[in-house]
């Protein structure tokens, strides 16, 4: 239950930044992102480092899977400069990020009668974020 409180926050920080972290547990030296696993499932044992936070925001990459691909590396990132080996997955999901519309229009004007004439489109701008726990996974025996 302590853990929700912290996701709260990861979560509006993440609004803000393309990444974010609330240290739960322990921080070890930094690694490399390479040497980081993602979990789907909780590993047998594990101690909590921090909850982390990401999103594809300002990675201008094309199509759904590169901005989740984005999203998993951010994540990544953020352990392993924590010393985390692993990110437990909690969530990948999308979040309003503005809109983008155009349009025209003509008029014309003759005696007393007017005519006008527009249109316009406006379309909805997401980008994919995701929620963790970065994890210490102890090497096994």
């Amino acid at each position: 239950m302590k853990t929700i409180p912290a996701l709260l926050i990861t979560l509006l920080f993440a609004g803000c930044s393309t990444s974010s972290h609330v240290l739960v547990g322990t921080q070890r030296p930094p690694i490399a992102p390479n040497q980081v696993r993602i979990y789907t499932h909780t590993p047998e044992h594990y101690e909590e480092v921090a909850i982390v936070g990401a999103s594809s925001r300002q990675s201008f990459s094309p199509g759904d899977q590169a901005k989740i691909d984005k999203v998993i590396l951010r994540l990544k990132t953020q352990a392993a400069q924590l010393g985390a080996n692993g990110v437990l997955i909690q969530g990948l999901g999308d979040q309003y990020a503005g809109s983008i519309g155009s349009g025209f229009g003509s008029a014309t004007a003759s005696g007393h009668t007017a005519v006008a004439s527009g249109f316009g489109i406006s379309a909805g701008l997401f980008e994919k974020t995701g929620q963790g726990m970065a994890i210490y996974v102890p090497p096994a025996p």
